[in-house]
């Protein structure tokens, strides 16, 4: 069975979800993971589908107008033996250049792994919610680091423990 990623982005319409999707399972393909959201007025899925070949679902894509859909072969995930403990990284503050490369280079050098990066600029505000996947015990050292990262940034940072997702 193939296992694709599957990115589509374009202007923002009413219909795009439903579009790809009757797409997707016109050609068997099934919707296993995704994430979509607007953009400053852009739409943007990313979506992770088993079923057909990267071809099949290329031409299945094709004539929805308007979008940009790339298409690629990606391995199954490995079994995996844990993934840390979860923690939510908030940041609040005025809008500034290096934000999230500095934020999420602390977290990358104590250890932990971002699966999934919010960010929206409201204003002057600049907000960026992360979920982070840490080593066991690394949480108090990030908490250090990213208090010194924030004082650099003249920004607010929180780190805190997260609730598993119950689906």
């Amino acid at each position: 069975m193939n296992e694709l990623a599957i990115t589509v982005i374009g202007p923002d319409r009413t219909g795009i979800i439903a579009d790809v999707s009757e797409a997707l399972a016109g050609v068997g393909a099934n919707l296993s993971d995704s994430t979509m959201t607007r953009l400053r007025g852009h739409f943007a899925m990313t979506l992770i589908c088993t079923g057909p070949s990267a071809g099949d679902v290329e031409k299945a894509l094709e004539p929805l107008s308007g979008l940009l859909a790339t298409v690629r072969a990606v391995e199954p995930e490995a079994e995996s033996g844990g993934g840390g403990e979860p923690y939510l990284v908030s940041v609040h503050g005025a809008d500034r250049l290096g934000i999230v490369a500095a934020v999420t280079r602390v977290v990358a050098g104590a250890g932990g792994n971002i699966t999934d990066l919010t960010t929206r600029l409201t204003g002057p505000l600049y907000v960026l919610v992360a979920e982070v996947e840490l080593p066991a015990g690394a949480a108090e050292d990030l908490a250090g680091r990213l208090a010194v990262a924030a004082e650099e940034l003249g920004v607010d940072v929180t780190l805190r423990r997260a609730e598993s997702d119950v689906l």
